[in-house]
């Protein structure tokens, strides 16, 4: 069962993004996105992974998308790029595809090669990742909020209304 329930959202995830690539409707592309990324949180579920899955559906598909969606609302998306700009992005994508790709083949090659365990088993439970943040992985966790921190002041600081004088 667990099987038809993976190739279900499997399917489901591929074709969104396929939609998404496909369709030329920014709004419509955020919401393609916001059912990749739910159907993503239903395969981390299905691979014992609850905590991943539960950000992944509650991060990714909720918070992160509604910004999404108010930044596509907010901007002009009827401009489009000067024929100049438009060759240096297809170059910069193609060149990001190209390492994308390479890296899919390290993984896969890494994650099928027989006797190497990809992740320990119950890594992905909140106890398990709780234990590693704050221990093994304190110091990256504090300098995270630390920066985090300072991206906040920056984002109000860059927001605030100027006086005019």
């Amino acid at each position: 069962m667990a099987w038809v329930i993976f190739l279900f959202l499997s399917i489901l995830c591929l074709g969104s993004v396929a939609a998404m690539i496909i369709s030329r409707n920014q709004a419509h592309n955020a919401l393609f996105l916001v059912l990749a990324f739910a159907s993503l949180g239903g395969i981390f579920g299905l691979l014992d992974a609850p905590f991943v899955a539960v950000v992944q559906v509650i991060i990714y598909a909720g918070a992160i998308m509604v910004l999404f969606l108010f930044a596509i609302m907010m901007i002009n998306l009827n401009e489009g790029l000067p024929p100049e700009r438009k060759k240096v992005v297809y170059v910069i994508s193609a060149v990001l595809a190209a390492v994308l790709a390479v890296e899919l083949v390290v993984v896969a090659r890494k994650a099928f090669l027989p006797g190497i365990e990809v992740a320990a088993p119950g890594s992905g439970s909140p106890a398990g990742i709780g234990r590693l943040l704050f221990t093994d992985y304190i110091y990256p966790f504090e300098i995270t909020s630390l920066l985090l921190i300072a991206a906040l002041i920056g984002a109000m600081t860059l927001s605030g209304k100027k006086e005019s004088s």
